[in-house]
């Protein structure tokens, strides 16, 4: 197999040692703020160890069938791939989503670094079997599961993916002022965001909003609700208005619904300042979202490929 004829990129992220040197400038004073907090530092140590050693042996895997890059994730939103390059992501579950929604349809394999760590819900391979489903790749013949993606996009342009879930509101969290348009009805509200989750996303910031209620649902109404966990691949978002505010210039009948492809959602800022749109945790990577800015809501025309 001629190896110029392929390009891998391989993902990667910096390990929390990693953080903390580049916060205290040396392994040495990483240590002493740790163990001077408790806490055990060796950990951090071991974690590193193992990351760094997963990582060593999927390059040496790939470089053996393929000209590889490799990127830390913080570059990712600068990145141009190739229509026929194959992605490996090497870190937590995160990472995949994080690589996942700068991608056009190119197979992206998940590999879990420290499996007695991480549970890797995205990441089915470890390291060892790298070679197998790289090869696989390459000969174009892979199993891979679709995941259907949020976007966000402004009246100017703007757009933004989300492979989890989308954040609309304030860059701090606190109260935002926006108009929600959900179909025929319109509501002006006061809340500490928005989050539009996707069906794999269900199970991530979703899921803690729902649980919440739920346990709030138990305590006033004795009563059980649950919401089914949905497909990866399923056309359909879901919306929860996190905390909404009634007062006298303010409503909260718009809490929570779902998107198909015939619905229409729609947010429109009423904030001077330090509103965002951002996906899947990344705040770094956001849409500022200030008063007359307009983000329309939907499935994103693309899915990822999630090779498995």
């Amino acid at each position: 197999m001629e190896r110029g004829m392929n390009k891998v990129v391989l993902v990667t992220r910096k390990t929390r040692l990693n953080e903390l040197v580049y916060k205290y400038n040396t392994i040495e004073q990483a240590r002493f703020y740790i163990e001077h907090m408790g806490a055990d530092f060796t950990d951090y140590v071991r974690e590193d160890e193992k990351y760094q050693k997963s990582v060593k042996e999927v390059m040496g895997i790939a470089e053996k069938y393929a000209r590889v890059q490799q990127i830390d994730r913080d570059f990712l939103p600068n990145m141009i791939f190739g229509e026929k390059d194959i992605v490996i992501a090497v870190g937590q579950d995160g990472l995949v989503a994080n690589a996942m929604k700068y991608l056009q349809g190119q197979p992206l394999i998940g590999v879990n670094p420290d499996p007695l760590r991480w549970d890797g819900v995205l990441l089915p391979f470890e390291p060892g079997q790298v070679e197998m489903v790289l090869l696989k790749a390459i000969a174009g013949n892979y199993a891979a599961r679709q995941v259907t993606m949020a976007q966000a996009t402004t009246q100017d342009g703007q757009t933004m993916l989300a492979v989890n879930d989308l954040f609309i509101g304030q860059r701090t969290h606190v109260s935002a002022r926006y108009d929600i348009m959900w179909n025929r009805k319109t509501e002006h509200q006061s809340s500490s965001g928005i989050i539009v989750s996707t069906g794999l996303g269900s199970t991530g910031w979703y899921k803690s909003i729902i649980t919440q209620a739920a346990g709030i649902a138990r305590e006033f109404v004795s009563q059980d609700f649950h919401d089914g966990r949905r497909r990866w691949d399923d056309d359909e978002l879901t919306f929860v208005v996190r905390e909404p505010f009634p007062s006298r210039s303010t409503q909260a009948e718009i809490v929570y619904g779902r998107l198909g492809s015939g619905d229409s959602f729609r947010i429109l800022s009423k904030m001077p300042g330090n509103g965002v749109v951002f996906s899947d945790g990344i705040e770094s990577d956001a849409i500022e979202f200030n008063s007359g800015t307009e983000v329309t809501i939907r499935t994103a025309p693309q899915k990822g490929v999630l090779v498995v």
